[in-house]
């Protein structure tokens, strides 16, 4: 194999026509560069970014810290898929506030302050049995690489989907390679029932044995999920996000209640069991930035 680095062509960037922009850049180290920002389905986007380093290391679970510019706030994004040969990662984020809007308007070529990772522990994988993966939002993408690497451990994947309705769903081919099962459910009924991963898992539960639940989505899906396993005492593990700053444990903004014990989902986490988190708390240390959040964004 030659030492030489890989020499990728270089596309001009797109930059006033078209929703895709793409290009390559060389497989070595250096700023992290944005090779691709594309919408995936209204108010998702997927981003691209050339970043050997964090390619060559990450793990399903872990996540990274971002920044668009050097006066902008670094926030927690979980990778969602990655090429080590071509030292790329990629990452599904949703527009909600100033620095989600920002990434939005990113073009190919552009360069990240801040692109730093893996961050948080990685996911147990083990050859369990059959495994549940439930995802929405941005969470499907999330739950990509984790059914991916369970699959290769020779698990039976059920993967669970859940929207507002068909438009708003994506990568279900991609989940579908690498799960045994892929179950949909929207709440128009354009796909599937109403049940939500919480009704869908449970009405596998009600026909095979599950041994573990992984979910990863809003808050209040993580939270149905470990309703509905805990009585029956199924393994649940939910990926946390709280609000983060540093994500290396100094600041303890992301700080959370599991099993009576304080944690932190940047370096504890960012995943837990589920039926030892204190919900109430997180909810309401959420909540309490909903209005800064917004405030920022019309600024």
């Amino acid at each position: 194999m030659s030492s030489e680095p890989t020499k990728l062509p270089i596309a001009a960037k797109e930059t006033k026509s078209g929703h895709v922009h793409t290009c390559h850049s060389r497989f070595e180290p250096g700023p992290a560069v944005v090779l691709e920002r594309s919408p995936l389905v209204p108010n998702l986007q997927l981003l691209k970014v050339q970043a050997p380093a964090v390619a060559a290391k990450i793990q399903p679970g872990q996540f990274i810290m971002i920044r668009t510019d050097e006066d902008g706030e670094r926030i927690p994004l979980t990778v969602a898929d990655w090429n080590r040969d071509e030292g790329w990662v990629s990452c599904v984020f949703m527009e909600v506030g100033t620095t989600t809007y920002k990434l939005g308007k990113l073009e190919a070529g552009d360069e990240l302050a801040t692109f730093v990772g893996p961050l948080g522990k990685a996911l147990e994988i083990e050859n369990w049995g059959t495994v549940i993966c439930a995802g929405g939002c941005y969470g499907i993408a999330c739950i990509y690489p984790i059914a991916r690497a369970l699959k290769e451990k020779g698990n039976r994947v059920i993967s669970l989907v859940e929207g507002r309705s068909s438009f708003l769903l994506y990568w279900i081919e991609r989940l579908e390679s690498v799960s045994d099962q892929v179950l949909i459910s929207t709440k128009d009924r354009s796909i599937g029932g109403t049940g939500y991963c919480q009704g869908m898992a449970t009405e596998v539960f009600e026909r095979e044995s599950v041994q573990r639940v992984i979910a990863e989505g809003c808050t209040f899906m993580m939270y149905q999920m470990a309703e509905a396993t805990r009585p029956l005492g199924i393994h649940t593990v939910v990926s946390l996000n709280p609000v983060m700053i540093d994500g290396t444990g100094m600041c303890g903004a992301c700080r959370v209640l599991v099993g009576g014990e304080t944690k932190f989902a940047c370096v504890d986490g960012p995943d837990f069991d589920a039926h030892k988190v204190d919900w109430d708390l997180l909810l309401s240390r959420r909540q309490a930035y909903l209005g800064p959040e917004t405030e920022s964004s019309e600024k």
